[in-house]
């Protein structure tokens, strides 16, 4: 039996495809997933859930990435989790935007595999510490 308890992550894209593909690759390896559409989705269900991990589209409607980003590190019982922007854009506007917002890390679609089991590695278990701002796994 496993002593650590499964690594609760909450996945948030606006895209179904997305989200089932990121979901299996991370179920795969023993997360517990809880997914979300929005921006607005997201906020709800960090309180009720306090994940130790999130994976964030940017692109979004009403609430984007960065917004959700910035609103849940602004909060200090949310502050200090990692959350993980991914985007299709590789813009260096879009990099220096995500870490004003205080993501992580930032992934680019397609993701591989290894690119979120390296970001679940690296931010998601406590003493596992990583400089702070975004660093592209891909």
């Amino acid at each position: 039996m496993d002593a650590h308890p499964p690594i609760k992550v909450l996945l948030v894209d606006d895209s179904r495809a997305i989200r089932h593909s990121a979901r299996q690759i991370l179920e795969e390896a023993g997360c517990q997933i809880t997914l979300a559409e929005d921006g607005f989705d997201a906020l709800c269900r960090v309180a009720a859930l306090r994940p130790d991990i999130i994976f964030m589209d940017i692109m979004m409607p009403d609430l984007d990435g960065f917004q959700a980003c910035a609103l849940i590190r602004s909060r200090p019982e949310f502050g200090a989790i990692p959350v993980v922007l991914v985007s299709a854009n590789d813009g260096v506007l879009d990099r220096a935007r995500a870490e004003l917002a205080g993501a992580r890390r930032y992934i680019l679609k397609p993701f591989r595999k290894s690119d979120l089991l390296e970001a679940i590695k690296a931010l998601a278990r406590p003493g596992k510490e990583e400089g702070r701002g975004p660093h592209s796994a891909h």
